[in-house]
């Protein structure tokens, strides 16, 4: 079951490329571990960022954030996406979606607003993310300046005219009149970006978010009072928590969050962190470890081991038994650790309020 709102089972990336009409990347140039792993494995109309970026000419990427629980691991996929599109020449437009909380997870404005500063943005800004084209908004309140608050919310409503209940329910299953409205504003998120500075959009996504792109993308053909680009968008694999499945937010021991203590995710990483290794010492020797499961190897893999010999070196000895599963945890550990010393100094002195201009 894959959905905006749920993730269960095992998941199979080659058949969803196929289920749901997307394209495999295969052998990017991109400079980035993300494309060269092939852990953004898929993509809808990415050829026509790649050839703005050649011409050198502007375009813009965006992204949401929902405010709920902990800035985790699995949420830094997304950050660093955002400062490496930043670096590329995009405009990073970020949407708090705190209307979407509000109506999903029946959270207040007021505290999404507090989780989404504290939280997200002082560890996107710590990550890397630039003042200079970055635009942060809520959905709740899209900007001061009413020309741009007006063209959000005018899509908005303007939206969903062009689109039926049946359509919705067909992308979305059982809906409510929250999650419609919610989605027609995700939808507005992903398009207003095109009428505020008429540059074609990408937005990276989990595969469990393409409901709402598929949504936008169908609306933006067919409404006529505007001219849209088609929308672009990069699909990443879903980073798995400590215990090996699914991380969740009410779970602090399913993720590290970039705001534990180094003791703290050396701990976390000890106890809980999946492995691929054998039942005995013996038998690790002798049959090896499976580094396509274990969750230390995949953390090196994903952020804190950037070498490729280094990497291909850890993963052929777990393979062959002569690094052990304690051992691969400790290498782990020790770059964790030292990131999350520097991260949390830099985080310390950040000042959110130049990037929350409204």
């Amino acid at each position: 079951m894959i959905n905006p709102w749920e993730v269960k089972g095992e998941i199979d990336y080659h058949k969803l490329v196929k289920e749901f009409g997307l394209k495999e990347i295969n052998n990017s140039k991109l400079d980035h571990l993300f494309f060269k792993r092939n852990i953004i494995y898929a993509h809808r109309d990415l050829d026509r960022i790649l050839e703005r970026i050649k011409q050198k000419k502007p375009f813009a990427m965006m992204t949401g954030l929902m405010p709920s629980g902990k800035f985790h691991l699995g949420h830094m996929m997304v950050a660093q996406q955002m400062i490496f599109w930043q670096k590329m020449g995009a405009k990073i437009y970020i949407t708090v979606a705190d209307v979407e909380s509000y109506n999903a997870r029946g959270q207040s404005i007021k505290e999404s607003r507090k989780i989404a500063e504290e939280e997200y943005i002082k560890n996107y800004i710590a990550l890397g993310l630039k003042p200079k084209n970055c635009e942060i908004y809520f959905q709740s309140e899209r900007s001061q300046n009413a020309k741009i608050s007006n063209t959000y919310y005018r899509l908005q409503n303007l939206l969903a005219r062009h689109i039926t209940y049946n359509e919705f329910k067909g992308i979305y299953g059982e809906v409510s009149p929250g999650k419609l409205m919610s989605s027609l504003l995700q939808a507005s998120d992903m398009l207003h970006p095109m009428l505020l500075d008429n540059v074609p959009v990408i937005v990276p996504v989990g595969i469990d978010q393409d409901p709402h792109l598929r949504l936008a993308r169908d609306v933006s053909k067919r409404i006529k009072e505007y001219k849209f680009h088609t929308l672009a968008s990069t699909y990443h694999k879903f980073m798995p928590g400590l215990g090996g499945g699914k991380m969740s937010s009410s779970d602090p021991n399913s993720y590290i969050a970039l705001t534990d203590t180094p003791e703290e995710a050396e701990r976390k990483i000890k106890k809980y962190a999946f492995s691929g290794g054998q039942v005995t010492l013996e038998e690790h020797r002798k049959l090896g470890g499976n580094p396509d499961v274990d969750v230390s190897f995949q953390y090196l893999k994903l952020f804190f081991e950037e070498n490729d010999k280094k990497l291909e070196t850890i993963n052929k000895n777990y393979k062959s038994g002569k690094l052990l599963t304690g051992e691969l945890k400790q290498i782990l550990i020790e770059k964790i650790k030292k990131f999350l010393k520097e991260h949390n100094i830099k985080r310390n002195k950040v000042n959110i309020k130049k990037f929350l201009k409204r």
